[in-house]
């Protein structure tokens, strides 16, 4: 027998433990659900919901990232693999009609409630098992807002304290097609950035325009020529894109020329060459407008999240693992949506996977953030079963 198929089997008989014993998990899981996602909380409000999460793993954790936590199981030395889960809610007030809707004006409207809910099957799960590397719960804070939660837990150092090899990812995706799970090597996300550009010059009378350096016309040209921009900047076979979602101008006056004028933009790019190249394209424009109508401009970039890029070995090694729990391997689920849990690729091989679900009611789920958007219970045991495979493709790629 060589030595690679002894790991196999060993593997294989450790995932018909692990899924045997999140399926005894599971009615507790679903309580949990119910719990956190009747009482969501905010990004940087999380710590009852930490708390909550924290009392059910039954595990001692550390703080980390201010409202999040950290721990691990199994070998207590040598290489770990992180799991994440997500303990932020959105202000989204929810039209569900579920007995154990929210009320309180916020939303678990991105599925983190699932995701709590599968992490803490498979810990609880893991926890009387010889598993080969230590297993590493992350509940991560702020991942819907800055400053980025993941981000905060890199820079506390805590991936190097748990000695982590690999993270791995679950999330809940409408898009996705029920019984499967979308990986893909590569980017899935994109890098997301805000843009702020400030215009200002000399108020004046509607009257008298040629009294005043207007920024309306000039930031009403801009708005138009950033697509423009963009097109004569990155390749086309590049995806991309700019969205402006505000513009202001000036109060509420029709004869009355403002002395200011801004917009705020999201950025979206897949390469790092073209996130640094369209700033600086942005810079130079904004400059060369502002100077054609007698402005003085500015433009803020607020750095977001990175590209989220998955790993090809542990893409590889996860979906024969999918197939083997009878799960579907689908086509990769690719947008230029984001996710701070990018900074963990930055840093270790990471992979992201989307868990499709369904929605009681909709033929068609509802997008996410919508506050109609609520997986069935079924969907715990799918995200549940995609991080048990995650980990076990990163024990294949950290032994070989």
């Amino acid at each position: 027998m060589t030595a690679s198929f002894a790991q196999d089997t060993a593997l294989d008989s450790l995932r018909q433990r692990w899924l045997e014993a999140v399926a005894a998990e599971l009615p507790a899981a679903l309580e949990l659900r119910r719990e956190v996602h009747r009482d969501p909380r905010l990004s940087g409000a999380e710590e009852p919901t930490a708390q909550a999460v924290e009392r059910a793993l039954g595990i001692p954790l550390e703080r980390v990232a201010e409202t999040g936590r950290i721990g691990r199981v199994g070998p207590a030395t040598g290489p770990s693999v992180l799991l994440r889960a997500e303990l932020d809610a959105l202000p989204v007030r929810e039209a569900t009609g579920a007995a154990y809707a929210s009320t309180t004006g916020s939303m678990h409207a991105c599925g983190h409630d699932v995701h709590l809910a599968a992490l803490v099957a498979v810990v609880r799960a893991a926890r009387a098992l010889p598993l080969p590397l230590g297993l590493v719960p992350l509940l991560q804070p702020r991942e819907e807002t800055y400053p980025s939660g993941a981000q905060n837990v890199v820079r506390s150092r805590a991936l190097s304290r748990y000695a982590v090899s690999a993270a791995v990812g679950a999330h809940v995706h409408p898009t996705v097609p029920p019984g499967t799970v979308a990986t893909g090597a590569g980017v899935v996300n994109a890098a997301a950035d805000e843009i702020e550009i400030v215009l200002r010059g000399r108020g004046g009378h509607g009257a008298y325009p040629h009294h005043a350096s207007d920024p309306v016309a000039a930031i009403a040209h801009i708005v138009l020529g950033l697509p423009e921009l963009m097109r004569r900047t990155v390749s086309p076979m590049q995806p991309s894109t700019l969205s402006v979602g505000h513009l202001q101008a000036g109060e509420r006056s029709a004869n009355v020329l403002p002395g200011e004028a801004r917009l705020l933009a999201t950025l979206r790019t897949t390469t790092h060459a073209d996130r640094q190249q369209f700033q600086e394209q942005v810079r130079h424009f904004v400059a060369r407008q502002a100077d054609s109508y007698g402005l003085e401009g500015e433009v803020v970039v607020t750095a977001g999240e990175p590209m989220l890029s998955n790993d090809p070995l542990l893409v590889g090694h996860m979906d024969a693992w999918l197939e083997r729990c009878g799960i579907e391997p689908t086509e990769p689920m690719r947008s230029l949506g984001a996710d701070d849990f990018s900074f963990f690729g930055e840093v270790v091989p990471s992979v992201m996977a989307f868990v499709g679900v369904q929605v009681d009611g909709h033929a068609q789920p509802p997008p996410l953030h919508h506050p109609e958007f609520l997986p069935t219970d079924d969907a715990v045991e799918r995200v549940a079963t995609a991080f048990v495979c995650g980990y076990l493709a990163a024990v294949e790629r950290q032994e070989g």
